[in-house]
């Protein structure tokens, strides 16, 4: 069985998804209400953020999906008593009894998720060392941790690069340091925060990330105890501290699973209001939107967006770090795209390996043109990277049921938009993958009145 499949299907067990296939019966459009929860990109490093806690952290609208039960069962193999669940949205962390885990266990888990990396910091101030095997996650490029490792080593830890993994010591302890990222990676920054949140003396982060996400991670460590300040132009300053204690709080949405929802109904003519969606968080989304044709309604307790009929309108996307166009949202508007009167240009700058979903949806009847180098020419916003792509889209195209099988989150999401878009009826499989980020999806369908069924 191949590692994909495999990781699926041990994502659709984690949220207990009775198969890893969907049958959809498209053409008709999703409308209703449905809630978001908590982001997944933030949910996940609170998590480990509450290793770094000398007390129980509680942690509220955690969103029930594959990439919580992995984190959850990694912070148990190293002793984390985790009380509460995802169904009910509330998770309680003690990390009184954290012990160095089995790396067998810890080798078993880290193929279904890049957050192991991410445990380094809290394990060397808790244990003075770390053991890190593979690496999974979605298979959309390189996504190199060197900046990882290259922080880690700032700070004084040790770094041996083994054949079955990473191990990081800190024999002298880890003191504060000067970064400067070349690229603002998310990643990358996170790792910096919860490693010099407990370090001797200061860092100096430069051309850091300043997503939202790591706007509420940055909260989090606040409420524990941190002493850091975000300063003009991508800097941020962590005084270290010798002692944190646990933290409450209530996880900010995910914007990312809005987008999705919200490219659902432009695609299908549909109409669905995202409760828990904030405007201030998806200012870039909405102006996208908006000029493709869509309308959205800002409510006190969400969004509403929905096809207000007429014709879609081409665009020209982007996709940067925040506050750019985020590239996580590109995939799922990409089906919207298709339904344009006219061609489209999505320039992706952020990962270099993120169109190969839309064979699939070329096969659907999408006229979609994958550029593997980028485009030369035109006005640019974005400076051009020598890893970017650009998917040229011609629409509109009458896209028809087919056999897909998902080959990441994001893209796999866009799968299932375009089989409810689509006329006929489409299979679906490995949507396991799809459950590792968008919490309670099946019941979502459901709710909005999508026709599906399982193939067990």
């Amino acid at each position: 069985m191949n590692s994909l499949l495999q990781d699926a299907q041990m994502a659709a067990r984690r949220v207990g998804l009775p198969s890893d296939t969907i049958v959809i019966n498209g053409g008709r459009p999703l409308r209703g209400t449905i809630d978001v929860r908590g982001a997944k990109n933030l949910v996940t490093k609170a998590m480990v953020a509450s290793l770094l806690g000398d007390t129980k952290s509680i942690l509220r609208d955690v969103p029930d999906i594959s990439d919580v039960h992995v984190v959850a069962s990694l912070l148990e193999a190293h002793g984390v008593t985790i009380s509460g669940s995802a169904e009910t949205g509330i998770l309680i962390f003690d990390p009184s009894n954290v012990a160095s885990a089995n790396s067998a266990e810890i080798d078993a888990l880290s193929g279904s998720s890049r957050i192991p990396i991410l445990f380094c910091g809290p394990l060397l101030h808790r244990l003075g060392h770390a053991f890190i095997p593979d690496l999974g996650g979605c298979r959309i490029g390189d996504r190199p941790i060197d900046f990882h490792l290259d922080a880690l080593r700032k700070f004084g830890a040790v770094v041996d690069k083994l054949p079955s993994g990473i191990d990081i010591s800190a024999p002298n302890g880890l003191h504060g340091a000067k970064i400067e990222f070349a690229y603002p990676s998310v990643g990358a920054t996170e790792q910096v925060l919860l490693t010099a949140v407990r370090v001797k003396g200061t860092t100096e982060l430069k051309n850091a990330a300043i997503e939202p996400e790591i706007m509420d991670l940055i909260a989090v460590l606040q409420k524990m105890g941190a002493i850091i300040s975000v300063e003009p132009n991508r800097v941020i300053l962590i005084e270290g501290v010798d002692s944190l204690k646990g933290y409450d709080h209530r996880a900010l949405f995910d914007r990312n699973e809005a987008a999705s929802w919200a490219s659902a109904a432009l695609a299908t003519g549909g109409d669905i209001t995202c409760k828990g969606a904030k405007q201030q968080d998806m200012m870039t989304f909405l102006n996208v939107f908006r000029k493709i044709g869509g309308a959205f309604d800002i409510e006190d307790d969400g969004i509403r967006f929905y096809h207000p009929g007429g014709d879609l309108k081409p665009v020209v996307i982007e996709t940067d770090v925040h506050p750019g166009f985020m590239t996580d949202w590109q995939q799922p508007l990409i089906i919207a795209l298709t339904q344009a009167i006219g061609t489209s240009i999505v320039h992706e700058t952020v990962y270099e390996d993120r169109f190969g979903f839309t064979d699939a949806l070329v096969e659907m009847g999408a006229n979609i043109q994958v550029h593997k180098h980028g485009l030369e020419g035109g006005e640019r916003r974005v400076p051009r990277r020598p890893l970017e792509q650009a998917a040229v889209i011609t629409g509109p195209t009458k896209l028809h049921g087919s056999e897909i099988v998902v080959p990441d989150l994001r893209g796999g999401f866009s799968h299932l938009i375009a089989a409810l878009t689509a006329d006929g009826r489409s299979t679906v499989s490995n949507v396991g993958l799809i459950g590792r980020g968008y919490g309670d999806f099946v019941a979502k369908l459901e709710k909005l009145g999508a026709d599906f069924s399982f193939e067990v």
